[in-house]
């Protein structure tokens, strides 16, 4: 006859304990899992609700208050009467150099005839913006938009963005990106003329 052996027991293989360790890790790792989705739901929830909340300005133009590089203090309010050409840019950015030359030339032309141009530095470095200022030679008041708090209220995506503003307020354009015809932006203010 042939002897059959049979294996001794594993250990705790009475009690199921292997198999509850394992329900253990399972348990663990799907809440894990959905701990992990729970996040990246509320996360997705959060950017759709910020894109909402911030969307572009139109109709009247969001009030803001700004003190210059030169430490002059300026509210979109004091303005009212003139039409006004609110730049957003950067030193860092290039389309914004294309443009700078020609704001400026035009800055200079319209001083005298109701238009006000107002420069706001996006997340920018003060010494790069100086440099940038200094390097166009840009005279109309330009200055930090600190916290970003004029770029959000008007909804800016990015630079440069040029809003045009009446003498009553009311954003009557908006250009994203660089303006480099001179037609183009004359046609532009015309249209915020007093």
């Amino acid at each position: 006859m042939t002897e059959v052996t049979i294996p001794d027991p594993i250990p705790g293989a009475e009690s199921g304990e292997p198999m509850t360790r394992k329900r253990t890790v399972r348990i663990w790792q799907a809440i894990f899992v959905l701990i992990l989705l729970g996040f990246v739901v509320l996360l997705a929830l959060r950017l759709v609700q910020t894109n909402q909340s911030e969307h572009r300005a139109d109709g009247v133009a969001p009030e803001f208050t700004f003190t210059t590089f030169e430490g002059e203090t300026i509210a979109l309010s004091d303005l009212r009467g003139q039409g006004v050409v609110l730049n957003f840019w950067a030193s860092w950015c290039d389309p914004c150099r294309d443009e700078a030359a020609l704001l400026e030339a035009t800055w200079r032309r319209e001083q005298g005839n109701g238009i006000v141009f107002i420069g706001l530095d996006y997340l920018d470095q003060e010494p790069a913006a100086k440099a940038y200022l200094e390097e166009f030679n840009i005279t109309y008041p330009s200055g930090p938009d600190l916290q970003s708090a004029a770029a959000r209220r008007y909804g800016i995506k990015g630079v440069p963005e040029t809003f045009f503003i009446d003498p009553q307020g009311n954003i009557t354009e908006l250009v994203i990106g660089p303006i480099v015809s001179q037609a183009r932006l004359d046609e532009l203010l015309d249209q915020i003329r007093p």
